[in-house]
């Protein structure tokens, strides 16, 4: 990820600093954020909230974690915070349509996810994929994401995640089994 930024010049509020880690993160964050969300825009709108919040907050870092650490554990809870805004306008969209209010849902879950970086031959699996593992619940979501998105390793996920490299170890080998399963069904279903 290249050198750590200036975090004394950051709490000071130095443009170039800030700037440098912009540059040196936001792909990680944008990556991380489109895989649990699925949404490009989505994404692109977290990955903004995230550096507002790091601005905002970097004189209160008390480096208790690498920044890294620090900016992967905001960008999962801004991500988090997005997906449950998003379900609760579902339920209160889906409420309206059954009182007639609102003509259509847009349900996003219903949209295949075409990951921008996946070539066009893979995109199909990819969309299958990406599918199976937006089923999966939040907490093995994110560190599956974490860990094959971001490659991270399962003490860097732990620590992420404010939780046991043990609990981090079981999340993903759920998290493997169920995708097994979602997309065993998948393909069982497609062959006949």
């Amino acid at each position: 990820m290249g050198a750590m930024p200036d975090l004394q010049k950051l709490r000071e509020g130095n443009e170039h600093a800030f700037h440098e880690l912009v540059d040196q993160y936001r792909d990680h964050v944008f990556n991380t954020s489109l895989g649990l969300l699925q949404h490009q825009e989505n994404a692109e709108d977290v990955t903004q909230e995230v550096f507002v919040e790091v601005f905002r907050s970097v004189a209160r870092f008390r480096g208790d974690c690498s920044i890294s650490t620090w900016i992967y554990r905001i960008t999962v809870q801004k991500s988090l915070e997005h997906i449950r805004t998003s379900r609760r306008t579902k339920r209160s969209g889906m409420i309206l349509s059954l009182f007639g209010k609102e003509d259509h849902l847009n349900l996003a879950a219903d949209v295949p996810f075409y990951h921008p970086g996946i070539q066009l031959e893979n995109k199909e699996r990819a969309a299958i994929l990406f599918l199976a593992i937006s089923k999966l619940p939040i907490n093995q979501r994110t560190a599956f994401i974490l860990q094959k998105v971001e490659g991270m390793s399962q003490q860097e996920i732990a620590r992420v995640m404010m939780t046991s490299v043990s609990s981090v170890e079981s999340l993903i080998v759920r998290a493997r089994r169920k995708l097994r399963e979602l997309l065993s069904d998948y393909y069982e279903k497609n062959e006949r």
